[in-house]
This record gives C-alpha cells, structure tokens and sequence, in this order.
C-alpha cells in the first residue's frame, strides 16, 4: 500500500481554547493545508468528577472552532470526550485519516508541564500520525 506523504493534505489542528485557536490557525495559515479538522479534546474524569462541567467544554469547543474558521472557514470539526487529552488527539487523528498532527506550543513553566504531563512531549513522542510543531513567534522572509 502506497502512503500518502503530504503531510499537510489533511491536518487535525488540536486547539486548547478561543485564544490558543485563532493564534495556531493563523500561523498554519502560512503554510497552505490542504485540508483542516479542528480538535477539541474535553478531559472527562474516568469515574471521578470532571474537571470542567462538560456544557463549559463543549461551550469553550464552539469558540475555538469559530476562530479557527476565521482563516479556515470550510474547516472540519471534531471534538473528543477522553481521560487522556493527548490519547484524544490520537484517536481523533485515527478517526478523520489526518495525514499530520498540528500544535502550536503553549508557554507553560515546569510546574505546571509536571501537572499536566506535558501533552506536547506526549504528542511528539507517542503519536500515530507526524506530528508538526508550529513555531510561536513571527515567520519573517527570512527564516
């Protein structure tokens, strides 16, 4: 079986909120995807209380899928529901036959990458798909 090797034919654009989605999407902008589905995973607890009530996720969900259709606006959606945000993304990877995984890493001190389980260090070393790390600053002519 032949694979395809365009990384950016169909990316699964994994958002945390509004904010994190309008800044990721317009850096993937300059970089032309073929074809875009935002992820949206919402943490549940796995017998324990969830850590938002899901109405808030689902309502942070919607906000970041509009930004992200502010440059993409035939952008696909998906939202997961899983204990694991970084097993979320894979899944969700799996279930749209992204070609890439795409992230734009967030600041975030030792303390709370130790809290979190650094989803970013997950994501680059556990993925099923490529993963692309966009970059966080500026793109000049230059680079």
């Amino acid at each position: 079986m032949e694979q395809d090797t365009d990384l950016l034919g169909h990316v699964l654009l994994a958002v945390a909120h509004e904010e994190d989605a309008r800044e990721t999407a317009r850096v993937l902008k300059q970089y032309d995807p073929g074809q875009v589905t935002v992820a949206h995973v919402i943490e549940k607890g796995g017998g324990a209380p969830d850590k938002t009530p899901v109405s808030y996720s689902q309502e942070v969900a919607d906000e970041s899928y509009a930004a992200v259709r502010e440059y993409f606006p035939e952008a696909n959606r998906h939202t997961a529901y899983h204990t694991n945000i970084s097993e979320g993304l894979f899944e969700a990877a799996d279930a749209v036959d992204a070609s890439a995984i795409v992230f734009r890493a967030r600041e975030a001190n030792r303390f709370v990458r130790l809290l979190t389980g650094d989803i970013a260090l997950k994501l680059v070393t556990k993925a099923p798909v490529p993963v692309i790390a966009l970059p966080r600053g500026e793109r000049s002519e230059d680079d």
